[in-house]
């Protein structure tokens, strides 16, 4: 993996991407959706979300820098509006990181490589007091293939203890992170071809941020009656400060960098019960829950900036996001080839705005109910049939449901904005594994949002546009022939327009088409080890009338390593193995350069990165 995030690439038909420096959230694609960077999928680990709402650059905001892939364990991940547990952003999918609660032995690994990429990473866990405790480091820099070095240094820590097994237990959970970079934005294509900068060059050379996050969790579970009840609770600390600029000097005096600022703290808790039920005969599960979260954010800024110097405070606010929501599903068997799940969740949302400008300060509550259905037939043959219906939401950003004038000027009236956003779903699908090394799936899907989130780049945030919809068809494989070699294959087609009539066209900028994924891994217990991961992403419109259209990317990864025995391993990963020119990501909108008496309507890209290597060894006590 090129960055922590890529863990999510273990779902079918996801691609993670940057347009940016390393330390800001990733952009994820999946299901026609640019989920910049986050909205509509939503992700927690170990019980803690990652998402933000309200967040100072983007609704959603999913940063997993702070992830040490060494120390997951698995991943469960759901796609659709289908179950009833998933809420918030989960439109597209949810995905819940695991991290494993104890070692088979602790270990050290160093890793060195181009561009000045250094890494320390170190895991121990031991018995204590009848349970295990889990201690676990990261250290990382890198300077990246960039003009400007970026110079990302981030630190990770992970403080785990469980004791119990599955019917009753607790545990507790530390985790921490502190990152700071300088970033190479995303750069006009007509500045390259001008010869003014390299295709690893960058405008404005003071952009970057740093971004801080601190939490502890704990969860309890145990018997009551015939069911079981799981509780989790966590505490939240986060703070990020970001400079970017993407449109340069529309602005020929000061420039067009802005600050996003975001620092809060968030507070959550879970509880759910599982309880076999009998009704009409009929022996099921009934599971039922409520979630509760309430983010305190002080504050959420926009500044215009010179250099990461402020000289204008666009939009500073106060603001209080509280969410509560309860969920019932029951899953019951009425033949033995015939499953069925039946649930529905209800969700209230409560927003509170202190602005800079009194105007656009206030109040507003929302509440949704979402029915959902799933039907499962079989297994014949080693092959079962799934039916999914459901409805969803995501939430937009409280500033937009109390907003009354643009915070640019103070004057211009502005439209408030529905704080929930309905989300509907269906999908039908098969998976079977005909032969016992191989596992095939399919699925046709189809899903309608009630608004959209976009990139805006004049407004620098993500906003509300149109309905849309989406259908697309996913196919997926994974053969194991051997224990320890097996190979998955990832298809994803999907169909993505606004469904109201525009004279600017249909098209969803961004919204991938079709993305395709070869991995192969050989891990037998001794000797050579190695995989490959091969990663194609189509083009996509980049204009809502398809005028302008992205290039497909194609990146191929690959890592080869040996045990020298039983403590002592070596590996070499390969990155972009083919040194491909692709693009990470590509836009199209107005910027203007200096010298440039008006904006131009351009295409702007992130580059991927140039073939780099990296060598790590690692040693198991």
């Amino acid at each position: 993996m090129l960055r922590p995030a890529e863990v999510l690439e273990a779902v079918p038909g996801l691609a993670v991407t940057q347009h940016s420096g390393d330390g800001k959230a990733n952009q994820y694609f999946l299901r026609g959706f640019n989920l910049d960077h986050g909205t509509d999928f939503s992700t927690s680990v170990d019980g803690v979300p990652v998402n933000m709402p309200t967040h100072g650059h983007g609704q959603g905001y999913s940063d997993l820098n702070f992830l040490i892939p060494e120390l997951v364990e698995h991943i469960d991940y759901r796609k659709g509006v289908y179950y009833a547990e998933d809420g918030d952003f989960s439109a597209a999918g949810a995905a819940e990181i695991h991290y494993c609660a104890r070692l088979d032995a602790p270990f050290v690994t160093l890793s060195a490589g181009a561009d000045g990429y250094r890494r320390v990473v170190a895991a121990t866990s031991t018995a204590l007091a009848g349970g295990q405790l889990l201690l676990g480091g990261e250290y990382g820099l890198t300077d990246g293939p960039w003009v400007l070095p970026e110079g990302y240094q981030r630190l990770s820590g992970l403080v785990k203890y469980t004791r119990g097994d599955g019917a009753r237990g607790y545990g507790l959970s530390a985790m921490g992170y502190d990152g700071h970079w300088h970033a190479t934005d995303q750069i006009p294509r007509r500045a390259v071809t001008a010869g003014l900068i390299s295709r690893f060059g960058n405008i404005d050379s003071t952009d970057g941020g740093r971004s801080q996050r601190s939490s502890v969790s704990g969860e309890a579970w145990g018997r009551l009656g015939a069911g079981g009840w799981r509780i989790e609770a966590y505490v939240l600390g986060y703070r990020l400060d970001l400079f970017s600029n993407f449109t340069y000097f529309t602005d020929p005096v000061h420039g067009d960098q802005f600050e996003q600022y975001d620092n809060r703290q968030v507070y959550g808790a879970t509880a759910s019960y599982s309880l076999p039920l009998t009704l009409f005969a009929e022996l099921g599960t009934l599971r039922t829950g409520a979630q509760i979260r309430d983010d305190h954010i002080d504050p959420v800024a926009l500044y215009d900036t010179t250099a990461r110097m402020r000289w204008n405070a666009v939009s500073v606010s106060e603001a209080r996001v509280r969410s509560a929501a309860v969920y019932a599903a029951w899953e019951l068997h009425p033949e033995p080839w015939w499953r069925v799940t039946l649930g529905a969740r209800l969700d209230g949302d409560q927003f509170q705005v202190h602005a800079n400008l009194p105007a656009n300060s206030g109040t507003a509550r929302a509440a949704l109910v979402s029915p959902k259905l799933t039907l499962a037939f079989g297994p014949w043959n080693a092959t079962e049939y799934f039916l999914g219906f459901g409805q969803g939401f995501h939430s937009n950003d409280a500033r937009g449901t109390t907003i009354s004038v643009d915070p640019n000027d103070g004057l211009t009236p502005v439209s408030k904005v529905t704080p929930l956003v309905r989300a509907t779903g269906a999908e039908a699908g098969v998976r079977t594994t005909l032969a016992p090394e191989l596992e095939l799936a399919a699925a046709l899907w189809t899903l309608r949002l009630d608004s959209e989130l976009v990139l805006d780049n004049d407004a620098s945030a993500i906003v509300p546009q149109g309905a849309t919809r989406r259908y697309g068809l996913e196919l997926s494989a994974g053969w194991h022939p051997q224990p320890w070699v097996r190979v998955d294959v990832d298809l994803a087609w999907t169909h993505a327009r606004f469904s109201d009539f525009d004279p600017a066209g249909q098209y969803l900028p961004n919204a991938p088409q079709a993305v395709a994924a070869l991995g192969v891994a050989i891990n037998p217990p001794s000797g050579w080890f190695g995989g490959a991961h091969l990663r194609y992403f189509g083009a996509t419109p980049l204009t809502q009338d398809d005028t302008v259209r992205s290039r497909p990317s194609l990146q191929l990864n690959g890592e080869v390593g040996y045990r020298f025995g039983s403590a002592l391993s070596g590996t070499v990963s390969v990155f972009n193995l083919l040194d491909r020119r692709d693009d990470d990501i590509e836009y199209y909108y107005p910027s203007q350069l200096r010298g440039e008496p008006a904006p131009v309507s351009d295409l702007h890209f992130h580059p991927m990165e140039p073939r780099s290597v990296r060598a790590s060894l690692s040693y198991r006590f």
